[in-house]
């Protein structure tokens, strides 16, 4: 008999709490509840196994990014942040913590589901193995193999594009500059000329990797800032 994937979902308010129930066991998912960053840590310490821990940032008592960052230190299932926050810092923090991906309410059901299933699906395939990939949108990154998959399917990128993506996704959440790319990923000292280098190595990266490379949604650029992953 199949093993149900068991999911915990963290809110203060019961009403999307219970909205998160509906839509996650018409799927299929076994559903756990906790009001603040306090109870999901009690349910997880108990050794209760979930699949996913879906947390809200704003909560009394403790605070989903407490919450996360108690968590990692027993705990690798995957983390969700599904919050009404939505500013990079907000982001930045929520990734540090050892959060795995975030959504902002209001957020659409097919989105959720996808984010849900994606998460799930790398944890189940992982767990225990330790290599698991950071999964970013439709990609699947492992530091430890040095590979890039989208949708499942490898994507061929040279050394110098894996640590710029990886560079990227260390801080992901918040703008990083032309400058701090270039000398943390080319190792060598920043010149006017270096930005045109960054720039190629990131219009290469984004043919590899965007759905559509005109309209990047991985790889964004942030005006007057440099560029970003979320």
């Amino acid at each position: 008999m199949e093993v149900p994937i068991r999911i915990l979902v963290v809110d203060d308010e019961p009403d999307i709490r219970n909205v998160l129930r509906l839509l996650l066991t018409s799927r299929g998912y076994s559903v756990e509840e906790a009001a603040n960053g306090r109870e999901a840590l009690e349910q997880v310490r108990k050794g209760v196994a979930f699949d996913l821990i879906i947390l809200d940032i704003m909560m009394p008592e403790m605070n989903g990014v407490d919450a996360c960052a108690a968590l990692r230190e027993f705990s690798s299932a995957p983390v969700l942040f599904l919050t009404a926050k939505d500013q990079d810092a907000d982001k930045q923090e929520a990734f540090h913590s050892g959060g795995d991906d975030y959504l902002v309410k209001p957020f659409s059901n097919q989105e959720l589901f996808l984010r849900v299933e994606a998460l799930v699906r790398r944890y189940r395939i992982y767990k225990g193995k330790g290599e698991a990939p950071t999964l970013i949108s439709s990609l699947e990154v492992n530091r430890e193999r040095g590979t890039v998959a989208k949708h499942g399917a490898p994507v061929d990128v040279t050394k110098t594009e894996f640590e710029l993506l990886m560079f990227l996704i260390e801080n992901r959440g918040a703008p990083v500059s032309t400058r701090s790319l270039y000398e943390n990923v080319w190792k060598e000292k920043y010149l006017p000329s270096s930005a045109n280098t960054v720039m190629v190595h990131i219009l290469k990266l984004r043919k590899k990797l965007e759905d559509d490379p005109g309209n990047p949604k991985l790889i964004r650029t942030i005006w007057g800032k440099g560029y970003q992953i979320d």
